[in-house]
């Protein structure tokens, strides 16, 4: 019987039977794990404070012959305490997990993993904005499926100017030159910045980084909602 022990998110929680529960995790480096954690709802579980919400905790599983394992043994590494002290916070986490959950249905690279350590950290971090960590998930989900918008240049491979007004091309996922046009060279700086992987601390010292994130966000999340099913 091999044992494995690696770190792992919980996902989803579902009760089984009297007392038993079936959860799903997002592991470091084993994708997603569908596992029985026996007895887990009983009052003197040992496993019970190693699964929580808002965590990342040490597991060791046991395959099995069909689609779920078996938990072994689980031990809180850390808990993002200060998320569910709000409740908006909390919702938006639950948010941020079912949209990984759905983005992640056919494969879960680390990356998907350390993406949502980072936004724990981030929404267990009073001062940062819900609306920044709100268009940093979606731009770091479309980054890790490959759908980085084109922002160096027009879609006519002109380079963009730093004085001129654009719209963006959703059927060329680039900028076009337009008088009037909803951005400019703060906005697309900002985007920028958002697509190379900074965290939300980091976006939140760029200057009138609200009025940037507004400006940016029915971009990205229309994008989302094309690429991200």
């Amino acid at each position: 019987m091999n044992q494995i022990t690696t770190k792992g998110i919980v996902l989803s929680r579902t009760d089984f039977g009297e007392a038993d529960r079936i959860i799903t995790l997002l592991t470091s480096d084993h994708g997603k794990l569908r596992l029985m954690a026996k007895g887990v709802r009983r009052v003197k579980s040992k496993l019970a404070g190693g699964i929580e919400l808002f965590s990342v905790s040490d597991i060791t599983f046991i395959r099995g012959r069909g689609d779920i394992g078996t938990l072994a043994s689980a031990r809180l590494q850390r808990h993002y305490g200060t998320i569910v002290k709000d409740i908006e916070r909390t919702m938006l986490g639950y948010d941020l997990i079912k949209q990984l959950h759905k983005a992640t249905e056919d494969e879960a690279e680390p990356e998907y993993f350390e993406l949502l350590e980072q936004a724990f950290a981030a929404l267990d971090h009073p001062a940062l904005s819900l609306g920044i960590i709100r268009v940093w998930f979606a731009a770091q989900l479309l980054r890790l499926g490959g759908h980085t918008p084109n922002l160096q240049t027009e879609a006519s491979g002109e380079k963009l100017k730093v004085d001129a007004e654009y719209e963006f091309s959703f059927d060329d996922a680039a900028f076009a030159q337009r008088p009037g046009g909803n951005f400019r060279a703060d906005d697309i700086k900002f985007l920028r910045l958002l697509f190379s992987g900074n965290q939300p601390a980091i976006l939140a010292k760029v200057t009138s980084s609200a009025a940037r994130v507004e400006a940016v966000r029915p971009l990205v999340q229309f994008m989302q909602q094309q690429y991200i099913r």
